[in-house]
């Protein structure tokens, strides 16, 4: 029996991380702000850690937020230093 025909692998979709992770990060900030405003409500349901698991969520989206503005401008250095590269992609302007 031969292996069936198999398509192409597509290529990865483009992205913009740094969007992403700020978007993310936003969210889990608004949703810090709505815990703390509801804690009381929070502790009598027996969902008062709520907070601290919003806390980092924050918290470890400014660590992404960091990596990913490192990540991409080190990805912008190289494509600026590499001559044979004609598109810089959405990522990299």
């Amino acid at each position: 029996m031969t292996e069936p025909d198999r398509r192409p692998a597509p290529e990865p979709l483009e992205s913009d991380e740094v969007r992403v992770v700020a978007v993310g990060t936003a969210m889990f900030a608004l949703g810090l702000v709505l815990c703390v405003v509801l804690h009381d409500r929070l502790e009598d349901a027996g969902r008062g850690d709520w907070v601290w698991i919003m806390a980092c969520g924050v918290l470890l989206g400014l660590i992404g937020l960091r990596t990913v503005r490192r990540r991409r401008d080190h990805l912008r250095r190289d494509r600026t230093n590499d001559p044979s590269v004609e598109d810089a992609g959405p990522n990299l302007p």
